[in-house]
């Protein structure tokens, strides 16, 4: 691709995602139906788009992070949410289980935060990108964590002990991908600049950078140290351990926006804008199948330990499962079926209105954890003072009662204005018969729950 058209793709893909990520955070959604505790059900539970997922190494959980400021640990074995963690004042663009149990997370603010497992407060915050910060990775001694920002820098933090980051310089445009070397010796960062630099971490060594035709957007090392990458053109690039180019792959007609490995860096997983997934066997170079969803983004992929199963989380706000030697989504669940939380409600008009809110709050305080606190004994409740849950500043200020009239003016007017500094996803009720539909249901569902 000539320069001059390379600079344009770069600046129009540019536009996009940044448009994207700042509007997808300003505008927020609507929640939708959250299916627990059935064993193929999708995971649901973010008000905003799924921006970033990471599977423990043994398959059991999965950690997610939302363009709704949210982060969850999912129990994969229950269907459900065990934690909703709560810092960035924005977008969840990264999360990272740590060899610990911890989950390191990074945002749209800047700032990484080190979650221990099990606490519901960081135990460290990370400071000193000055914009944001889109992808972690930890060094294979498990001492170190990488961050790459859209400031153009890559930073590693030392995770045992005190010390300054290491900062790393060199890229023109925004840093969208980092990751170590699986000996650790190196850096492996990719940006809009259209480059790949291999940066030694000893001995004070010139990085090696390679130019590709288009901007980077993803970057995943297979364990013999075979480096993918991918971004504006919809091509998966593979470059030898030394940065040497080695092959590209026809992938999606639309800018690859996450990559993932299986665990033996057979398969390559990625992600497009377009809502597609494409499936690559890595050794013969060969595309085996597409996987195709509700054409909206896919922004994250995470493999199980199987390297079978692939987890997508995108725009629609739902974490789905996938059989990649099959094609087939794993999960499936009608509206209705004995899954539904709200199938004995059939027929009930205020229900059918509580739908677009049941992913964030249950009607039960027993009905475990979700993105919003339960509604269980809401009429009568200060705002903010249920015991329990995270509440966010703002609302701690706020001098309000739930009563049916309160409620009700949530709706009418909307979060954003009735509870200034909120983190609940932006959604209005119209009508007024939907707004008292609506309150009549929580006044018989929520009571003495």
């Amino acid at each position: 691709m000539p320069g001059s058209a390379r600079d344009a793709h770069a600046l129009a893909f540019h536009f996009i995602c940044r448009v994207a990520v700042i509007g997808l955070t300003a505008v927020l959604v609507l929640c939708s139906t959250l299916m627990p505790d059935t064993a193929r059900a999708q995971l649901r539970g973010h008000g905003g788009p799924v921006r970033a997922l990471a599977v423990s190494p043994d398959g059991s959980e999965a950690i997610s992070g939302s363009f709704d400021t949210s982060i969850i640990r999912w129990s994969l074995a229950r269907n459900a949410a065990e934690q909703v963690l709560r810092f960035h004042d924005s977008a969840v663009n990264a999360v990272l289980l740590l060899n610990d149990g911890g989950i390191a997370s990074s945002g749209e603010d800047g700032r990484i935060a080190i979650w221990k497992k099990g606490q519901a407060e960081p135990a460290s915050v990370f400071e000193g990108h000055t914009a944001p910060v889109v992808a972690l990775a930890q060094s294979p001694d498990a001492s170190l964590l990488a961050s790459a920002s859209w400031d153009r820098t890559a930073r590693i933090w030392p995770l045992t002990g005190r010390g300054e980051p290491r900062v790393f310089e060199g890229h023109t445009q925004n840093v969208n991908a980092v990751a170590f070397t699986p000996d650790g010796a190196a850096l492996v960062t990719a940006g809009y600049d259209a480059t790949v630099r291999i940066t030694p971490l000893a001995g004070g060594g010139a990085p090696v950078v390679t130019t590709l035709p288009t901007p980077l957007n993803a970057v995943a090392i297979a364990p013999d140290g075979e480096i993918a990458t991918a971004g504006g053109d919809g091509k998966v690039y593979l470059l030898s351990s030394a940065g040497e180019r080695e092959s590209e792959i026809p992938a999606l007609e639309a800018p690859v926006i996450a990559l993932a490995l299986s665990r033996e860096g057979n398969l390559i997983a990625a992600a497009g804008i377009r809502g597609s997934v494409a499936i690559i066997e890595r050794a013969p170079r060969k595309l085996l199948r597409t996987l195709v969803g509700p054409g909206l983004p896919v922004w994250s992929l995470a493999f199980l330990p199987d390297s079978r199963t692939l987890l997508t989380g995108g725009t629609d706000r739902v974490i789905r499962r996938w059989d990649v030697l099959s094609g087939e989504p794993i999960d499936a669940v009608a509206a209705g079926a004995p899954e539904d939380p709200l199938a004995a409600y059939a027929g009930d008009p205020g229900a059918q209105v509580f739908r677009a809110c049941v992913a964030c709050h249950s009607l039960r305080a027993d009905e475990g954890i979700r993105a919003g606190p339960t509604l269980a004994g809401i009429f009568g409740r200060r705002i903010a003072t249920l015991p329990g849950y995270n509440f966010s500043p703002a609302l701690k200020k706020l001098d309000i009662v739930w009563t049916p009239a309160t409620l009700s003016k949530l709706f009418e007017i909307g979060p954003a204005a009735y509870t200034p500094g909120t983190k609940m996803p932006e959604q209005r009720i119209g009508s007024a018969e939907e707004r008292e539909r609506l309150v009549k249901f929580l006044q018989r569902t929520t009571k003495n729950n």
